[in-house]
């Protein structure tokens, strides 16, 4: 009897370089993605000009300078190549919330709409070595032996990702990693009389938001 070998779905690991962490006022440097699909890797990266300031701080932490992106493309001149380079796989970033939230901020400025299904590395390592007192990159690195090629730049980090897969996929199997991507991008259920398009529209920048609560006739009992 043939044995199917398990395969994933198709995996983007990926990775920016920014002007700071604020979602709308600051910019992407840089993206770099390791694509995963039917056991083989495919590799894009591009610095992207940010039209705005790069500080000091980020200069010296990624080494990406205002000379290296001045004559690189703003975000709008690469995101329909963007768009097609993430578009069917699952989104896989460190933090994700950070890489998949400004990419999308900046699809949003051009009117796009970018949902992907998303796996963070961060929750994937707390979910699998929970003896593991900490699940930032550099104590990844540390604790698994990754090779480091460009920390802090965005194929570099992508392609760390994409190593700790490996150790992960060589530890558990790819059976299990199947469950565990099953497992952490699965959609939370939601009660029948709530539409799922309406949470979807809420942004996720910070504000106060307002939560309106109908009254119904339900009796509740203490």
């Amino acid at each position: 009897m043939d044995i199917k070998e398990v395969s994933y779905p198709d995996l983007a690991f990926v990775d920016i370089e920014t002007t700071g962490s604020h979602f709308d006022r600051d910019r992407i440097t840089e993206i770099g993605i390791k694509t995963l699909a039917s056991n083989q890797i495919q590799v894009w990266e591009q610095l992207i000009n940010p039209q705005t300031f790069i500080p000091q701080n980020i200069q010296r932490l990624t080494g990406i300078s205002p000379r290296m992106v001045e004559g690189q493309p703003a975000f709008d001149q690469i995101a329909r190549e963007l768009k097609q380079q993430l578009e069917g796989k699952i989104f896989v970033a460190h933090n994700a919330r950070f890489d998949c939230g400004f990419i999308k901020a900046s699809f949003k400025r051009m009117g796009i709409d970018f949902k992907p299904k998303v796996l963070c590395t961060v929750k994937l390592s707390r979910l699998l070595f929970p003896e593991q007192p900490r699940h930032n990159l550099d104590t990844i690195i540390n604790t698994h032996g990754l090779q480091v090629s460009a920390r802090h730049r965005a194929l570099g980090d992508a392609d760390l990702l994409l190593q700790f897969w490996k150790v992960c996929e060589t530890k558990f199997g790819k059976e299990k990693l199947n469950e565990v991507i099953n497992q952490l991008i699965g959609n939370p259920s939601l009660p029948p009389n709530i539409d799922k398009a309406l949470i979807d529209s809420i942004p996720e920048a910070p504000g106060c938001y307002i939560f309106l609560w109908r009254k119904q006739n339900t009796s509740i009992h203490r």
